[in-house]
């Protein structure tokens, strides 16, 4: 029987069995299985001020699978005497190139396992997460190397010549190490309302729910000119546009620029791409620019936070399709979706997120979005890293129900819709941000005394940041201050996270027990 006839249910079975497998190989089923002439990735250059004005035609160059299967082997002779073996984590502190690309197989080569880390993070984010996964190798590029000096213990190796001279000084690793289904071959940390950023460790067999995905719920052809453009530094970008068109052996493109809409706009009419994923963030800005034209797509996909009215009707004006919102965590990827596929496909609803894909049975318990966990076989998270009592969080009290954190109802058509976050991550741009992380840092300025960040809605970015400070005595709360608590922010977490107003205030609301009530001030 072949995929084309198959039912979604004989599918997943097959997928499963594959990922799943006591014997999986990461390595043979990200690369090694696919035709070595076959293009894998695009990687798409422009120089910085052509990128910035949109007017650069893009550089691009393929790379085929054949040359990062050798690429790679080599790659891991080369980790190996450093001493990464099995059970080793690395991290990898990277934006989108091939060398990327190369280290995730590498390090799948040797058992070893891939924390990949946002290039956005300052040294400290950075740290934290090497730390918490006890890595003693960091991958990175020339831009973001610095950012490495002074944390002590690891070794760090560099894309460019550095990185081309280990490939040629190595012969290729005779064999692979096959983990299986169970073992781990992602360390993904995700950040919640308090305490530190939590580890996700993510199995071989969670590709079978990304190309589940990359079939359901995008309809990536073998034909298309596929591009997922979120980063690989967070969830959608590193298992829907680096892993799941590995595992399913379908092209995507990586653009190592920064986004803008002109640049956006180009490569999608210059490299006739077909189907587009990225965060709500990006068509809105498309949307607003009335001198971007020329492109029309198959599919067109979104994830990380609900599509607003006006981007929907802009779609299907301007770009010839619906814009088709899709669900999902960190935790265990894409799960309800508004399919394209034509074997689930439905009419678009306004506000619904769609429907479970196949593999995936969900519900509403105590208000909340959740996964029926024996009925979902492509559910393959197994708990956070070294942090049982969150783990325990996240299910019901029998076991059963998987709690995603989010509330939302389902309609007598069982199409699911999103209310509200029942916690206070604040989504920008697609982007998950915890506000411990930018506490932790605006705290340890000398006249912040107390502190809380809050989301607030905004056009394009969907929410931004917002900071609330109480001063200590003597302190005048001031423009100078608040630029002071910015630019911390930016240095010592994340570029792109810091609060883009500071509120001086006189006390922030709280509890009895002393918890910050965040709703009052998300009121204010």
């Amino acid at each position: 029987m072949t995929q084309a006839t198959m039912t979604p249910t004989a599918m997943v079975e097959r997928w499963m069995a594959t990922y799943g497998a006591p014997d999986a190989d990461a390595a043979a089923l990200l690369v090694d299985g696919h035709d070595p002439d076959a293009v894998a990735f695009t990687v798409i250059e422009v120089d910085s001020d052509g990128a910035a004005a949109g007017s650069a035609s893009p550089v691009t160059t393929d790379v085929t699978y054949g040359e990062l299967a050798e690429r790679s082997k080599r790659f891991a002779s080369a980790l190996a005497e450093l001493g990464v073996g099995r059970g080793d984590t690395v991290g990898v502190l990277m934006g989108k190139r091939e060398e990327l690309v190369v280290s995730l197989l590498a390090i799948a080569r040797l058992g070893a396992i891939y924390i990949p880390l946002f290039t956005a993070f300052a040294t400290p984010a950075i740290e934290m997460r090497l730390r918490a996964g006890d890595a003693k190798v960091v991958i990175t590029e020339p831009g973001q190397a610095d950012k490495l000096d002074g944390i002590e213990g690891i070794t760090a190796l560099v894309a460019g010549e550095q990185f081309e001279d280990l490939i040629s000084a190595h012969e290729p690793i005779a064999e692979s190490v096959a983990v299986g289904g169970d073992g781990t071959l992602i360390l993904l940390f995700t950040s919640g309302t308090t305490g530190a950023p939590k580890g996700v460790p993510v199995p071989v067999k969670a590709l079978a729910s990304f190309v589940a995905y990359m079939h359901f719920g995008l309809d990536v052809r073998a034909d298309d000119v596929f591009w997922n453009a979120a980063d690989p530094g967070w969830a959608y970008g590193l298992y829907y546009g680096v892993l799941g068109p590995l595992a399913a052996g379908r092209r995507n493109l990586l653009l190592r620029a920064g986004f803008t809409p002109e640049l956006t706009a180009r490569i999608l009419g210059e490299l006739a791409v077909t189907n587009f994923a990225a965060a709500p963030t990006v068509y809105r800005a498309l949307s607003k620019d009335p001198r971007i034209s020329g492109f029309s797509l198959r599919r067109a996909s979104s994830a990380g936070e609900p599509l607003t009215p006006d981007v929907i009707d802009w779609a299907l004006r301007s770009i010839g399709t619906e814009v088709r919102d899709h669900y999902g965590q960190t935790e265990h990827g894409m799960f309800i979706n508004n399919h394209w596929h034509d074997d689930v496909h439905e009419p678009l609803v306004p506000g619904s997120m769609g429907k479970p894909m196949p593999g995936f049975a969900a519900g509403i318990v105590d208000g909340q979005i959740a996964i029926d966990v024996p009925a979902s076989p492509l559910m393959w998270f197994s708990g956070y890293l070294d942090a049982p009592e969150k783990t325990a969080q996240r299910y019901s009290a029998d076991g059963r129900w998987y709690l995603t954190g989010d509330t939302g109802r389902v309609d007598d058509e069982g199409r699911y819709f999103f209310t509200a976050r029942d916690d206070d991550v604040i989504i920008m741009a697609g982007y998950r941000i915890g506000p411990f992380d930018v506490e932790s840092v605006l705290i340890t300025h000398p006249s912040v005394v107390d502190v809380a960040v809050v989301g607030r809605p905004d056009e394009l970015r969907g929410e931004v940041l917002e900071a609330f400070v109480v001063v200590a005595d003597g302190v005048e709360g001031s423009e100078a201050l608040e630029t002071e608590l910015q630019q911390l922010v930016k240095t010592q977490f994340a570029a792109h996270a810091y609060p883009r107003t500071v509120h001086f205030v006189d006390a922030l609301p709280k509890t009895p027990s002393g918890k910050i009530q965040r709703f009052l001030l998300r009121q204010r």
